[in-house]
């Protein structure tokens, strides 16, 4: 499978798009339904009588199980035939947000999701495989940078639409919406090239379990932080050991069970068995950077999409058209750097263009944590969202490309299953990210700032402990049945709002932070450029059939 930097000086003949524009329909249909969660993020508490947090459940549950599954994914695609799990994965997403769409409760939200999550496990495979099947070289290149921006431009969409609908109309709408649109997908789907069956694939179902529990218990752990404790036990915790919180537990048996998949993968190698992701995809120190690389692109505008609805929605108290305005302009940067950025990749090299596109994010995020405050209809607050999204679409599209161009065409499927995983992942830790530090943060610094405020020595503070983003008038609400006086409710409504902003500037100071350590494994990306073919760097089909020739031998 190779694009721009292996490709020789060959004439490719132009290939139609039209199995691209049905890719990307069904990529919109995924994106569009975790991107109208959030932006609708004050409707559905409002309307599920939910928690704010608990939106960020359920986008940590959809991507938990399609990173769980998605490798799995990859491998029913070659057993059945990609052309025909994408036309089954697509409905079968289609159906899940008809189930969104009559959600009563945040459980059913939540199931939604996972079904939606397990649909697309099977889905995102079969989009590289495809792209692969259908296009080559520059024509290659670039397909992979639409498919890459596409949830930027399905993050903008949705943030337009979905929030409109659920300003004017009802939330309920929109994922209606995307059901309809699974439909068209699997009408358009049968004028897409059917890829032939292998049927000599075996599934490897240790490796299933293996990894599917790790990624599984990895991101449970992470996502309930603020509930369980980080190191102690908190009483929400379902358990605890000698009164430690499960997370750091969960997290350990996490990390050895992805250990012992990887050992499990390589030992069927070894034994000539097919492993369930193809070890290859990872064989270079650049292939593996790039995949740490890939882990924070992907969760910073998982942080952003979460982060911004829920201080315009639940803080300002604006509606989601509100919101779809204020995050369009950091939307289209992402898609734009996404796509025009493969120009960039006949001057400057994966490792320059990486080193750039963190260094901008840093500054972007500095940028928007200087100048954040209650109101984001400020100039620079804007400017330093379009820095983000530029630096974080270049980067989404290199990243992808450096996985490609780095494995053969017969590992279509596991890079396309890689990158579910490691997208998936992200988004999760991402979302994951925004909701534990941000209601941390603003836990700790209210707390602590109620704990010194000047009231009487009778107020009961104890429910007001691990506060969660509300409303000024939710909260007026909770005080009213603690028999505070107006004096004492201005005064807890006061700090409150500071402690909020406070919150937001320190998460997206955090963001920055994490954007300069990416800067490590950025700087070991490839060094080649378009018609560099450096031996040491770059590994061509053969060369990698030989390897892993003499490492079963051995």
């Amino acid at each position: 499978m190779t694009t721009a930097p292996l490709e020789s000086a060959a004439k490719v003949v132009k290939a139609s798009w039209l199995p691209l524009i049905v890719i990307v329909i069904a990529q919109l249909q995924m994106g569009i339904n975790i991107n109208a969660l959030p932006v609708s993020l004050g409707p559905i508490v409002e309307d599920l009588n939910a928690p704010a947090t608990a939106v960020s459940t359920a986008l940590v549950m959809y991507s938990l199980f399609v990173a769980a599954f998605v490798m799995l994914g990859a491998k029913l695609g070659k057993l059945f035939g990609e052309r025909l799990v994408f036309q089954i994965s697509a409905v079968g997403h289609g159906v899940a947000m008809l189930i969104m769409a009559l959600a009563q409760d945040a459980s059913a939200m939540n199931t939604a999701q996972i079904v939606a999550g397990l649909a697309a496990a099977l889905l995102v495979p079969t989009l590289v495989v495809l792209i692969a099947a259908n296009y080559h070289g520059k024509q290659q290149a670039q397909a992979l940078g639409i498919l890459a921006s596409i949830p930027a431009i399905a993050s903008g969409l949705a943030f337009v639409l979905a929030g409109w609908i659920a300003t004017a109309l009802n939330w309920r709408y929109s994922f209606g919406l995307i059901f309809l649109q699974s439909l068209l997908v699997l009408i358009l789907s049968f004028r897409l090239a059917p890829v032939p069956r292998q049927r000599n694939i075996k599934i490897d179902f240790v490796g299933v379990i293996l990894s599917a529990l790790a990624i599984a218990l990895f991101l449970i752990s992470f996502n309930n932080i603020n509930k369980w404790g980080l190191i102690i036990a908190n009483p929400e915790a379902p358990f605890n050991v000698l009164g430690l919180s499960p997370v750091p537990v969960l997290l350990i048996i996490g990390l050895a069970l992805g250990q012992a998949f990887f050992v499990w993968s390589e030992k069927r190698e070894r034994e000539g068995k097919t492993p369930l992701l193809a070890l290859e995809v990872l064989n270079s120190p650049e292939e593996r950077n790039a995949v740490i690389a890939f882990l924070v692109a992907g969760g910073l505008g998982s942080a952003i999409s979460f982060l911004i609805p829920l201080y315009i929605q639940i803080v300002q108290g604006q509606t989601p058209l509100f919101t779809s305005v204020a995050i369009v302009p950091y939307a289209l940067a992402v898609a734009l750097a996404a796509i025009l950025s493969v120009r960039l990749y006949d001057r400057f090299s994966p490792r320059r263009i990486g080193i750039a596109s963190f260094t901008l994010n840093a500054i972007g995020f500095v940028l928007v944590a200087a100048t954040v405050s209650n109101g984001w209809g400020t100039l620079p607050v804007i400017i330093g969202l379009i820095i983000v999204g530029l630096g974080e679409g270049a980067m989404l599209t290199l990243l992808f490309n450096v996985l490609v161009s780095a494995s053969p065409k017969e590992y279509a499927g596991d890079v396309g299953a890689l990158r579910g995983v490691v997208n998936n992942v992200s988004s999760a830790l991402g979302a994951a990210f925004a909701g534990v530090v941000a209601v941390g943060l603003l836990t700790f610094i209210a707390s602590s700032a109620l704990s010194n405020a000047n009231l009487p020595p009778q107020f009961n503070l104890d429910n007001l402990d691990r506060v969660d983003f509300v409303t000024n008038a939710q909260l007026e609400s909770l005080l009213a049945t603690t028999g505070a006086t107006s004096q004492q409710v201005d005064e807890i409504v006061r700090i409150n709002e500071e402690a909020r902003v406070a919150a937001l500037r320190a998460a997206f100071l955090l963001l920055a932070l994490i954007c300069l350590l990416a800067i490590v494994p950025a700087a070991r990306l490839p060094r080649y450029r378009p018609g560099e073919l450096d031996a040491g760097e770059i590994i061509d089909e053969e060369g990698r059939r030989k390897r892993r020739a003499a490492k079963a031998e051995a």
